[in-house]
């Protein structure tokens, strides 16, 4: 019984704090996620649609402290009952993914691993089954250290994970897993493997404007600054003033410079019009916005479709042009 726990006690608090990690470093992308189940077509629970990010970071926290506390062996039997808590909501929301096909990606591993929703829903089973032993005998998950010493790693871990997640979202996500991340080259993204029915990495990129399609010209231009916004509602004023220089710059060194946004014509032709921005907007999938950057504006910079640099709307005075 004692390896039993042991064994259980590890593979739990690996798991937890892998799941809490990878989501940590992109907390936007799990709000995102918790938007699609508060949908009208999933949960009809459209009411917390606004409170999808702060509840998104106090159930990553959650998740992430309790891999800890567990893994340290700080009170174990609070941990367990909380991880059994918080991996009831994960099999529920599994299940119904898999079972009513609402959610094709839950993102319990963020964008790091991706998993089919039955997958899913069989991970938390086991989950739920490994936890069972440490709820029979809490009294095997002993402490590594002193209690008072096991308080002060949980604080102090819970304080950096807190910060790690106010510094993504002010900058950018610290790890990015999307094939939007530097260095990735978006053609190659869209390509198709042979006998595979899923969609490729990259799909639904398309930049139009009103009359033509400009996909082509821009992943082929030697230099390219997109300025992203997927809702121009949703998006930070402040960020296109502080954008218009570095826009401005890149324009005069020979840069392709376009906006992106899902938001309607009259919104953007409004937007020309109170900000004078040096740029006109392409139309994209709002989707492909939100997972090329987690920023509302934000910067990318390609060099014949490579994303070369990205960057929040908050660090333009950091662009580095080629």
């Amino acid at each position: 019984m004692r390896i039993l726990v042991f064994t259980a006690r590890i593979l739990v608090a690996a798991t937890f704090l892998f799941s809490g990690f990878v989501k940590l470093v992109d907390p936007l992308g799990s709000s995102y996620k918790f938007q699609e189940y508060f949908g009208e077509d999933v949960l009809n629970l459209e009411f917390l649609i606004p409170v999808a990010l702060p509840f998104s970071i106090l159930l990553i926290l959650t998740e992430i402290v309790l891999g800890v506390t567990l893994l340290i062996g700080y009170q174990p039997k609070k941990t367990v009952w909380a991880l059994v808590g918080i991996n009831l909501l994960f099999l529920f929301l599994t299940w119904y993914s898999a079972y009513y096909d609402k959610v094709t990606d839950c993102g319990c591993f963020g964008d790091a691993l991706k998993l089919s929703p039955w997958e899913t829903f069989y991970k938390n089973v086991i989950l739920m089954g490994l936890l069972l032993p440490m709820l029979l005998r809490p009294d095997m998950l002993k402490g590594i250290f002193s209690e008072v010493l096991l308080k002060r790693i949980t604080l102090i871990s819970l304080a950096v994970f807190t910060y790690i997640t106010y510094h993504v979202l002010v900058h950018l996500p610290l790890v990015d897993f999307r094939a939007y991340a530097i260095g990735k080259n978006i053609p190659e993204g869209m390509e198709y493997v042979d006998g595979s029915d899923e969609l490729p990495p990259v799909h639904d990129f398309f930049l139009e404007s009103e009359t033509d399609d400009l996909t082509e010209t821009i992943l082929a231009a030697e230099n390219v600054m997109l300025i992203v916004s997927y809702n121009l509602d949703k998006s930070q004023r402040a960020g296109f003033a502080a954008l218009q220089e570095v826009a401005q710059k890149a324009k005069e060194q020979g840069y392709l410079v376009y906006g992106l946004s899902a938001s309607s014509t009259d919104d953007l032709n409004s937007l020309q019009q109170e900000m004078g921005l040096p740029f006109e907007f392409l139309f994209c999938d709002e989707t492909t916005l939100k997972t090329i950057i987690r920023a509302n504006p934000g910067i990318v910079t390609l060099h014949k479709g490579t994303v070369v640099g990205k960057w929040n709307w908050r660090d333009s005075d950091a662009v580095i042009l080629r």
